[in-house]
């Protein structure tokens, strides 16, 4: 063999030998994945996640298992993946106030970001002031005025961090007294709102969807600074006179720590082609989630950021820790 010929059949070899296998996407799942949701059943974030599961299944070997783990604002359902072994096999379906939470509750055992693997964000999570239409008031401007007339009397409902502190602003910047009242989940304060026990709330467009085609219920706001598809006709605050109110959140499906980003990349693609699907695009819609798909790092610069914004609030005053 000439000294020429022999780096190119060397180089031939090279290309036709196995990759390593750390370069490989590692098969997955092999067993039943169990699905955290760190919230009460019923509520948005449940929807979506059973929602999810069915979607994926079809493309994969073993099912996705939903398993809502409520308590302590979704503590205790994400210390369960944060302990988890990385193997893809638990996983955790979160809003934005898993973030959050560190600056809301007295302690925490785990750092809402270093201890997970950001898989994907999911949805965005705008969230509506809802009233039963029974109320006194048919708007957000209204009902301004009402509490004003009734202070400490019109209780604002919130299902968590994010939807007590959205509630607290308004009533700060508006400059009324509405006392925050806490549910574990939307579809309980849903249920609440249409039965007249609760005067209004702020819950997500997942959990108010069902709820609107009643009669029973009407929209008086969202959260954001622009008007949501699927409440079209619901001015935001802003256009109701408390200017530069835009404050939404998100949903996202994290993992255990030190996940290998092969496997993260593995997950995170199945779950893409699942939300990619027109059908299931579709049925995004009839619940009323507001498809916002990121890859992890994304999903992490969402995560860092929303956490200097709280970080700001906390120092403000604008978020106490409870006691």
């Amino acid at each position: 063999m000439t000294l020429r010929r022999r780096p190119l059949l060397l180089a031939a070899a090279a290309l036709a030998a196995p990759m390593p296998l750390a370069a490989q996407a590692p098969a997955w799942p092999q067993r039943p994945v169990r699905l955290i949701v760190p919230y009460a059943a019923s509520g948005g974030t449940d929807i979506l996640a059973r929602a999810t599961a069915e979607a994926l299944r079809p493309a994969l070997p073993h099912p996705i298992i939903v398993e809502n783990r409520a308590g302590a604002a979704g503590v205790v359902g994400s210390e369960v993946v944060a302990r988890a072994e990385p193997d893809g096999h638990t996983l955790l379906m979160v809003v934005s106030t898993h973030v959050m939470n560190r600056y809301h509750l007295p302690s925490m055992p785990f750092d809402p970001i270093r201890d997970f693997s950001p898989i994907a964000m999911l949805t965005r999570n705008t969230m509506v002031l809802v009233a039963g239409a029974n109320q006194p008031f048919d708007s957000l401007r209204a009902m301004i005025e009402h509490a004003k007339r009734n202070p400490g009397r019109v209780g604002t409902g919130s299902t968590e961090a994010l939807s007590s502190f959205i509630g607290q602003e308004l009533a700060r910047r508006a400059g009324v007294d509405m006392p925050d009242v806490a549910y574990r989940s939307g579809g309980q304060l849903m249920n609440d709102i249409v039965a007249g026990h609760l005067p209004t709330g702020w819950t997500s467009t997942v959990s108010a969807m069902p709820h609107i085609g009643t009669g029973r219920v009407r929209v008086l706001a969202v959260s954001t600074g622009t008007r949501t598809p699927y409440f079209p006709d619901a001015p935001t605050a802003a256009e109701q006179g408390v200017t530069e109110f835009d404050l939404s959140g998100w949903v996202a499906l994290l993992g255990p720590p030190r996940m290998d980003p092969a496997l993260v990349a593995t997950i995170g693609g199945a779950v893409q082609r699942a939300f990619d699907d027109a059908a299931f695009q579709q049925r995004l819609v009839a619940l009323g989630v507001e498809r916002d798909f990121r890859p992890p790092a994304a999903l992490l610069e969402a995560m860092q950021r929303d956490d200097r914004i709280w970080a700001a609030a906390a120092q403000a005053g604008h978020i106490r820790p409870q006691q």
